[in-house]
């Protein structure tokens, strides 16, 4: 899939799961740190996921992972700048930053990405939603409750999937009043981010009902912490059958894409999945 049919998707009730793989360019990513950071190993690493079957890559010059700082525009742009406009020419799928800066937003657009993923919903950077309104491109929204730096120290809810489905409908309000087509919104239920292994396995359990709230889902499990408190997998290990388990749920429960590190095995998982799914038809 390229950029070209990003629209058509987005419009599409019977949208098919795509397979978004991430791209840290980061010294301290909580499972790929410095791997990527130099330009040539990211641009290899994009080229590989798609080959591997990848239908969009999500790059991200900043970590979010539980305990992190966060990183300035001018830093994320100094780490950004290799890629601008070359990865564009090198893959043919969908791009976008995972940012909350409307700077480094802008940036990323400018040199060829499609789309601005901002863990904070418009929250760090208000600038960012009228950048997305002026733009007109799509943009996912994502539920945190708290910042990366804290995010992990006793989150509380009441009801955590009515709390974030709360949260999401807010924002996507807050960005149709700054201009943004609420059309072209995607929302990201946040797994692990400023949750506990319950509220994470709920919001999972519970992804019909978030779904519900008419924009496609984004769903990030890969590698997670959280799996390997149901597990046992190590973070060394990459935590490969609790990603896959998590991913074939959240494939066949409303997710309209999954998040993912390992893009060959997690896109044989969704096209499996799919495949269950359409059995009706054969």
């Amino acid at each position: 899939m390229t950029s070209l049919h990003l629209p058509a998707w987005l419009s599409d009730p019977a949208r098919p799961t795509l397979v978004m793989g991430i791209l840290n360019i980061t010294p301290d990513s909580f499972s790929d740190g410095g791997q990527f950071a130099a330009a040539d190993a990211a641009l290899k690493h994009a080229e590989a996921m798609v080959a591997d079957g990848a239908d969009w890559i999500d790059v991200g010059a900043e970590s979010t992972r539980p305990g992190s700082a966060r990183v300035s525009a001018d830093e994320q742009l100094a780490r950004l700048k290799p890629l601008l406009g070359e990865l564009r020419k090198r893959v043919p799928v969908i791009l976008s930053i995972d940012t909350t800066l409307a700077a480094v937003a802008e940036a990323a657009l400018d040199g060829g990405f499609d789309v601005v993923n901002d863990i904070s919903a418009g929250r760090d950077d208000a600038g960012i939603l009228s950048l997305v309104a002026r733009r007109s491109v799509p943009m996912i929204l994502m539920h945190m409750q708290g910042e990366p730096a804290t995010m992990q120290k006793a989150p509380h809810y009441q009801n955590v999937t009515d709390e974030v489905a709360g949260f999401l409908r807010q924002r996507l309000s807050a960005a149709e009043s700054a201009g943004v087509d609420a059309g072209k919104v995607l929302l990201d239920p946040g797994i692990g981010f400023g949750k506990t292994t319950e509220h994470s396995l709920r919001l999972l359990h519970d992804l019909p009902m978030l779904a519900d709230l008419g924009r496609p889902l984004v769903v990030g499990t890969s590698r997670k912490r959280f799996i390997q408190s149901v597990t046992g997998e190590s973070a060394e290990s990459g935590r490969p059958f609790g990603t896959a388990a998590t991913v074939a749920w959240a494939a066949s429960h409303g997710a309209a894409i999954v998040r993912v590190h390992d893009v060959k095995p997690m896109s044989q998982v969704v096209k499996m999945v799919r495949a269950i799914a359409e059995a009706w038809s054969l």
